[in-house]
């Protein structure tokens, strides 16, 4: 199980503004065949209360390079462990995945307060 993600607190938040945050050393293990695979990870959200606190961030991030996971699984698995830590107004994850077999994948999962 990742580590949970830190945060510290919105000094501004009354007012909507969005962060962006690019990870490109992502690394994770294709659960099929093993091999490692690597993309860049894009977060953009609007805090509510919190923000995600960085080193944090990038100590969860880590946790992925041995397990197991399809990029499918990850994307989602980090929105909802991401969206759990700083309980955000809006949040988008894209996971822009590194050419394997000569084909590249992008995944974006995103959550809205009030959306189910």
């Amino acid at each position: 199980m990742p580590a949970p993600v830190e945060t510290f607190a919105n000094q501004f938040p009354d007012r909507d503004y969005e962060i962006e945050i690019s990870y490109p050393e992502f690394t994770a293990v294709c659960p099929k065949t093993g091999q490692p695979d690597f993309g860049t990870i894009v977060i953009t959200y609007v805090p509510d209360a919190t923000c995600l606190e960085l080193k944090s961030l990038k100590l969860y991030f880590c946790d992925y390079r041995n397990r197991g996971i399809y990029y499918e699984h990850s994307i989602n698995t980090i929105l909802d462990e991401l969206v759990a830590s700083c309980r955000p107004r809006r949040m988008k994850i894209v996971g822009h995945f590194n050419p394997r077999g000569g084909m590249t994948s992008r995944i974006t999962a995103v959550y809205e307060v009030g959306r189910v």
